[in-house]
């Protein structure tokens, strides 16, 4: 029963903090954390605890999935130098940096470069809570980094974990290997894995299609670790490709029904991780000796302030050095102003995966002993989780205000697509209706919505006047809303007369939904 507990427990409080944190203007993933830990003062939930295998093998694979699927390939080829360096050797450096706050605070150095290791990466959900309103260049930077620093990061992390617990001796040679085994592994299952994951996208039988796509994931992660690859990269390219090619060989019922499954999946996987973070957290408490627990405090507070420092420092030292190297003009136009540097720089979030990492360290060593200060470790990496989201989340969205970031160019780039698409459907309408066999009345009727659609285009692309623009537009929407209205209801009458069936209704009213969705340009929340 504790297992029904705690799931309907973690369903509640990710309704309620979906409708409480934009009233109280906190972000979505610290509200559900607060949640998380005043859960843990229930009794019966006291024991509920976050399972690393759950995070590492169930949470991240889906997770990680998602978002390489609906990340920007385009911008993230434009800044590939930027994040390949911060997932990377930005991870590398920042490893070792904790690790020489946690030596300096008297761990051995193995100890505390597992330490350093569990909080080197960022985490790609709490990027993409906390970063979902920046503009597509900013926006992409975060979360392309966040997708792959976690595959350095547990390479770092196993090899720190076995020379801290006795079960090996590393060179440089087998520090290389096992980092090139991770990457090339990686990469190549997960073009294995994601081009059988198009093609198995091309099944005629939507549930089927899409119970494929739901397995890939999963597969690239398995087959990688099974290999002693990186399952996190492998996950990332899957994705990446299935990204570019879902859109030519999966059918349009497949597509909108993965969209629909995908983003509800994804928030309630992401809720509850931060719900579990916080219901860890009093776990964590309990296990440190109260004699350590302040000494915890103040080693998190020197972590996450060492952690913040390191990762500004690198930001500007890479950028210094690109821009010195590369001289070229297209690079000048990627340059990024100073105040965008800071932003970037103080977006470096920690979450679930850290103290999932932190959590898989093992109980003893060889011979038998307990691993050295592994609930000192535990604990510092949750007051580190836990200082990111309450201090760094509150304060970012006053930094992206302070950063002045240039305007976003998709809803141009949305307008031109939608225009040049219209504009070569009606240039080749005449063809297709010849080769099809069309009846001229049913060609002219199509080339006449056609036409009316792309007269609305053109008017929206027109340079006039912004005020006069946007009231017309907020006039137009209002009243076709009001339209589908009057339809909805009459549909519902027909329903309540039993003059149609629920199926009808059912059918009738998700074309409703989807007319406005595009009417209002909204896209599900």
């Amino acid at each position: 029963m504790l297992a029904l507990e705690a799931i309907v427990a973690i369903g509640v409080i990710l309704v309620v903090a979906a409708v409480a944190a934009p009233r109280l203007r906190i972000p979505l993933a610290l509200v559900q954390v607060a949640a998380g830990v005043l859960l843990g003062f229930i009794p019966a939930l006291r024991d509920v605890q976050l399972p690393s295998e759950a995070v590492l093998l169930l949470f991240l694979p889906a997770i990680l999935f998602w978002e390489s699927v609906t990340t920007s390939l385009r911008e993230s080829r434009r800044y590939v130098r930027v994040i390949l360096l911060n997932g990377t050797v930005l991870v590398v450096l920042t490893a070792f940096a904790v690790a020489g706050v946690g030596v300096w605070f008297g761990m051995p150095w193995a100890v505390a470069l597992v330490m350093g290791a569990a909080l080197a990466p960022t985490d790609a959900t709490a990027v993409g809570n906390l970063a979902a309103g920046l503009p597509l260049r900013q926006r992409t930077l975060l979360r392309a980094e966040s997708l792959i620093n976690d595959g350095t990061a547990l390479v770092i992390f196993g090899l720190a974990v076995s020379v801290a617990a006795g079960v090996a001796q590393f060179t440089p040679w087998s520090v290389t290997w096992a980092l090139a085994v991770s990457y090339l592994g990686g990469i190549a299952i997960g073009l294995a894995v994601g081009f059988i994951g198009s093609y198995l996208r091309r099944m005629s039988n939507t549930l089927a299609s899409n119970v494929a796509m739901i397995v890939t994931p999963f597969v690239a992660f398995l087959v990688a670790e099974l290999i002693h690859a990186s399952g996190v990269l492998a996950v990332v390219v899957c994705g990446l490709l299935m990204s570019q090619r879902g859109a030519r060989i999966a059918r349009a019922e497949a597509r909108d029904q993965a969209r629909s499954f995908w983003t509800l999946t994804t928030y309630i996987l992401n809720g509850a991780l931060f719900v579990l973070i916080g219901l860890e957290l009093q776990v964590v408490v309990r296990a440190l000796p109260s004699g350590d627990l302040w000494f915890g405090v103040l080693l998190g507070l020197i972590v996450w302030l060492a952690l913040i420092v390191v990762r500004m420092a690198f930001t500007f030292a890479a950028t210094g050095v690109i821009r010195t190297l590369d001289r070229r003009p297209y690079q000048r136009t990627l340059r990024a102003p100073t105040r965008a540097l800071v932003m970037n720089a103080f977006a470096g979030y920690r979450g679930a995966v850290s103290l999932a990492a932190a959590l898989a360290i093992p109980l003893s060593v060889v011979g038998g002993g307990p691993f050295p200060m592994r609930n000192l470790i535990v604990f510092v990496t949750a007051v580190v989780i836990v200082l990111t989201l309450a201090v760094q989340g509150p304060l970012f969205p006053a930094l992206v205000r302070w950063a002045r970031l240039p305007a976003d160019s998709v809803e141009d780039e949305r307008l031109l697509a939608q225009t040049e698409s219209t504009r070569a459907g009606l240039a080749a309408l005449p063809g297709l209706a010849a080769s099809l066999g069309v009846d001229d009345d049913v060609r002219d009727k199509v080339a006449r919505e056609a036409e009316r659609h792309l007269a609305a285009l053109e008017v929206d692309g027109e340079t006039q006047d912004g005020a006069e623009t946007a009231r017309a537009k907020e006039q137009y929407v209002r009243l076709r809303l009001a339209l589908m209205q009057v339809k909805r209801e009459t549909v519902l009458r027909l329903r309540d007369e039993r003059r149609i069936d629920d199926t009808v209704v059912r059918a009738v009213g998700a074309q409703l939904d989807l007319e406005e969705l595009r009417i209002t340009g909204r896209e599900v929340e």
